[in-house]
């Protein structure tokens, strides 16, 4: 009988695809089944696969291309459906792909196919590895681990989504990753027993007779269905893994970029023949796995890399400060190393005080974090010569300009400017002496919880003019008192700019009065913690950046009376502009004020006073804010003094007239004032209280804007 005869008996054809050729050559029993004419001859690629049902061509084109790179026979069930896609039958295609020539990537599939009987709708029936809800519930189990690995950022959340993958059908009880050190093969990680059972595996020369050392050796897999396959095999190892008492094991190489970095082993204590769909199932997985890995890898080489950096760059705080207190903030959140320009610093001075340092060098990579610590070391040799705040800061301009060159084009070497705060502060007595170079205002924070912005006199940033001047500024800690000092990036990250930062900052701040360390972590969880993601700014697309706090807190005793709520101003004649600045202070300090048509009327009454002086004398400005006594029953009384002997005098202004109402309105709206000459100057100053009101607090015809 001849051999065709047999085949057509048993519903079999054969088939021959050309791969490179795009050509299917079928036997007559083949093109049957097919649906195509049904006799011998060549077909289209494009004709033949019409017939199939879309799902299993791609369930076909991954089985073959597990046997090309396999070495292995290429099993899988194909659906045939009609024109309109009804499912005419099922067919069983055993094939081997045999390589179309020499250094040509395509190939030729040999093998058969055969009919296979399904069983009738309503009954229950078996489904092979291939087809059914089997299929199904793989490729979800693929997704699934997919993005499981995906989502790991470690090595250990790598090796932990490994372990806990539950494969449909033939879920292994060990897992083992080996990596590659030098020569020798080592553990990763491991499931299923402790590493003290691994024994020798734990760490082995690459030339072991060993099933992981020769997949990383030769960069295929190797499958053992049974003991015997692995006694075989492997006499010399064979030994040490039967104490396991597992019955098939998997060894597939992590292969990343053409580099094989180690081994996945999968042990199973039941029997399993590693079919094809089963290896292309662990294939995939070992895939993914090692992207994984290579990535998790990377991940924790920078994060390392950037903890010493941190580690290296950041300073410890130093010994306690004698009636202070001290908290520190970093946290990397623009560069993509996780290290920037950003700093803080506590340098103890000669003369006993302590010099607070914040900063921040333009931009978020490593020459930033290079030019950082370069300029953190100088200003702390400046600052241990002895140096004022304003000296400090005009060598550290010096010192950066010199370390880039302004001409260049080239990024190693292309001028950068870094903005910084520096406070010389006396312990003892709470003064602060503070120069700033292009930085933001620190903010102060009361006894009773006020959080206002402290304006400060300022130069330009550093490293922008070799000789750029930096004027002090000096205020007063009173006992319960906190500064802060901060970074851009605590106030802009997440799309804010300074003054809707400021809004969101500003509650925290006066909600955490008590202890420092706390305040320092609310300040980074609202910004940087998972409740930030919901309070972004008008700026949303603006890009992140790193944040550095630094807050000082002068202690007060028990028994010492609460420090009145104090804020302070100079307005110089050539500034103008910072009489809007003294209303913005003022508000602030009376933002819990209980009736805000005393707020206005304050505000209105130091517009009137401050414009005063700067009309009527040649000299500057001293505004000085301050409210004591109990919420509800305060008083407050603003004093603004300045170097002129000539005393206001009360006008009639007629109804056109553009001034000479300023001590009307004293007379109207507060419930003190008057002027105290003061050896040359003179003082003009007056009082509201919170619990009284001038009738009327605003006459009806009297027009505010």
């Amino acid at each position: 009988m001849r051999t065709e005869d047999v085949l057509a008996a048993t519903a079999t054809g054969l088939w021959r695809w050309d791969n490179g050729a795009g050509t299917v050559t079928l036997d007559a029993e083949a093109a049957r089944l097919l649906e195509l004419p049904a006799e011998p001859g060549d077909f289209r690629e494009s004709e033949v696969r019409s017939r199939f049902h879309p799902v299993d061509w791609n369930e076909i084109a991954g089985v073959i291309s597990l046997a090309v790179a396999e070495g292995t026979l290429a099993e899988a069930r194909l659906r045939i459906v009609d024109g309109s896609g009804r499912v005419l039958r099922t067919l069983r295609s055993r094939s081997k792909p045999v390589p179309a020539g020499e250094g040509r990537q395509d190939y030729v599939l040999i093998g058969t196919l055969q009919e296979v009987a399904e069983p009738p709708p309503g009954t229950v029936g078996t489904h092979t590895a291939i087809t059914g809800d089997w299929r199904r519930s793989r490729e979800a189990f693929l997704l699934d681990a997919g993005r499981a690995l995906a989502e790991a950022g470690s090595t250990t959340e790598v090796l932990r989504v490994a372990y806990s993958l539950s494969m449909p059908g033939f879920s292994p009880d060990g897992l083992a990753v080996f990596g590659v050190e030098g020569e020798r093969l080592t553990v990763v990680g491991q499931h299923g027993h402790s590493l003290s059972d691994e024994g020798p595996f734990t760490d082995m020369p690459l030339d072991t007779d060993y099933p992981a050392t020769e997949v990383v050796r030769t960069g295929r897999a190797i499958y053992l269905p049974t003991p015997e396959d692995y006694r075989a095999r492997y006499p010399a190892t064979w030994p040490l893994a039967r104490r396991f008492g597992r019955r098939s094991w998997a060894f597939l190489p992590l292969t990343v970029s053409g580099r094989t970095m180690g081994t996945w082993m999968a042990g199973f204590r039941h029997p399993v023949a590693f079919s094809p769909d089963e290896r292309s199932v662990l294939t995939t997985v070992a895939r993914m796995l090692a992207q994984a890995l290579a990535r998790a890898g990377a991940a924790d080489t920078e994060r390392e890399l950037s903890l010493g950096l941190q580690r290296t760059m950041m300073p410890s705080l130093g010994p306690d400060i004698p009636g202070m207190t001290v908290a520190a903030r970093y946290v990397p959140t623009g560069g993509g190393l996780q290290v920037g320009g950003d700093w803080y610093d506590l340098i103890p001075l000669p003369s006993g005080r302590i010099a607070l340092v914040i900063g921040d060098v333009q931009g978020h990579d490593v020459r930033a974090a290079g030019l950082m610590g370069q300029l953190r070391i100088a200003l702390r040799a400046y600052a241990s010569e002895g140096h004022r705040p304003d000296a400090v800061l005009a060598r550290a301009s010096r010192f950066l300009s010199g370390l880039t060159d302004p001409g260049e084009d080239d990024e190693a070497t292309a001028a950068r400017f870094a903005t910084c705060l520096y406070a010389e502060a006396d312990p003892e007595t709470g003064v602060l002496d503070i120069a700033r170079a292009g930085h933001p205002d620190p903010v102060v924070m009361t006894a009773d919880g006020t959080a206002v912005v402290r304006q400060t006199e300022g130069g330009l940033p550093l490293g922008v003019e070799a000789d750029a001047d930096y004027p002090t500024t000096r205020i007063v800690l009173e006992a319960g008192e906190t500064i802060m000092l901060c970074t851009d990036g605590l106030i802009e990250t997440g799309g804010h700019d300074l003054a809707s930062g400021w809004v969101r900052l500003r509650p925290i701040l006066e909600r955490h009065t008590g202890d420092l360390e706390k305040l320092a972590d609310a300040l980074v969880q609202a910004v940087h913690g998972p409740g930030s993601h919901y309070t972004t700014g008008p700026l949303a697309d603006r890009r992140e950046d790193d944040v550095a706090v630094l807050l000082l807190r002068r202690e007060g005793t028990d028994m010492a009376p609460a420090a009145p709520r104090r804020t302070a101003l100079s307005i110089a004649q050539a500034e103008p502009e910072r009489i809007s600045t003294a209303r913005q202070l003022l508000r602030e300090l009376l933002h819990d004020w209980a009736d805000p048509d005393q707020v206005d009327a304050a505000v209105l009454l130091l517009s009137e006073v401050a414009t005063n002086v700067l009309v009527h004398t040649d000299g500057d400005a001293l505004m000085v804010a301050q409210a004591t006594g109990t919420p509800g029953e305060r008083c407050l009384r603003v004093d603004v003094s300045d170097g002129s002997d000539e005393l206001p005098h009360k006008r009639r202004p007629g109804e056109m007239a553009s001034s000479g109402r300023g001590l009307v309105l004293m007379e109207m709206l507060a419930h003190k004032w008057g002027v105290d000459p003061r050896g040359a100057g003179k003082s003009i100053w007056f009082e509201l209280n919170e619990a009284e009101h001038p009738e009327p607090a605003f006459p009806a015809d009297l027009d505010l804007g």
